[in-house]
């Protein structure tokens, strides 16, 4: 058995939000390192410029397009962009997300609220629309949404963000089912707590981290490089017989 074309992704276009830094660039970095042409996408164009020169002056073929998630008017034209790129797409991954608040729930207000959801889970929800007439003609087609633990349980102090990423949960596996009559695999990954700067207020708590630990059987933080792996089983032919799953990488947190 040739292994290397089991994980291979030759020939396949990703499309990547929130991919400048942390998780998201880690998956890019990873899938381009298995022959997909990357498109990395983010708010700064600058910072997206400077992420995807590194990986192309390792051979990788990446480009950056800048977009904010949360307006929907430039989900549409980084979808258009994409294609007029590359011709089409085959594997998404919804990795963007926000969380401004951390707290009490009921502190916080409707316009934090509005701006999570928004972001986390009705932008994913329009990309995945977007994406549909170019992911069902692939020939192995992979939708990932990048949901949290706190959509399994929720998480102290991010309320409303593990509100959302359960909505991510519930919304990945009623795709999952509705398409997978076109041959679209759509599948979810929960990290646990990775070291990126999203999760600092967390990795950098001394109280959280030792009550963390406690809890742990693998006793560390994750690495973003370790979801970036648990994708690449999702984007490729590995997981031809996967949908609807929610993967965690959490070192057995939910255990």
């Amino acid at each position: 058995m040739d292994l290397s074309s089991l994980f291979s992704l030759m020939n396949k276009v990703a499309l990547i939000t929130g991919a400048s830094k942390g998780i998201g660039y880690s998956i890019a970095e990873i899938f381009a390192a298995a022959g997909a042409k990357v498109v990395i996408s983010s708010r700064k164009q600058e910072a997206l410029d400077e992420m995807a020169g590194k990986l192309r002056q390792r051979g990788y073929d990446v480009t950056g397009i800048a977009c904010n998630v949360g307006n929907m008017n430039e989900l549409d034209d980084l979808v258009k962009k994409t294609v007029e790129l590359y011709g089409q797409i085959d594997v998404l991954v919804n990795n963007a997300a926000t969380n401004p608040v951390f707290g009490p729930v009921h502190e916080t207000s409707i316009e934090a609220y509005d701006k999570i959801m928004d972001v986390n889970v009705k932008a994913p929800f329009h990309l995945m629309k977007l994406c549909f007439p170019y992911l069902r003609a692939s020939s192995n087609a992979s939708v990932i949404n990048i949901s949290s633990i706190g959509g399994i349980s929720p998480e102290q102090g991010l309320g409303i963000y593990s509100v959302s990423k359960a909505a991510l949960i519930s919304m990945t596996k009623v795709f999952a089912k509705e398409w997978g009559d076109h041959k679209i695999r759509v599948n979810a990954i929960c990290p646990g707590l990775i070291k990126t700067k999203f999760s600092e207020a967390l990795w950098s708590n001394d109280k959280i981290m030792n009550h963390l630990m406690k809890n742990l059987p693998i006793k560390r933080v994750g690495t973003s490089e370790e979801i970036g792996a648990a994708a690449l089983f999702l984007a490729s032919t590995a997981s031809s017989y996967t949908t609807g799953e929610v993967l965690k990488a959490d070192g057995g947190f939910t255990i």
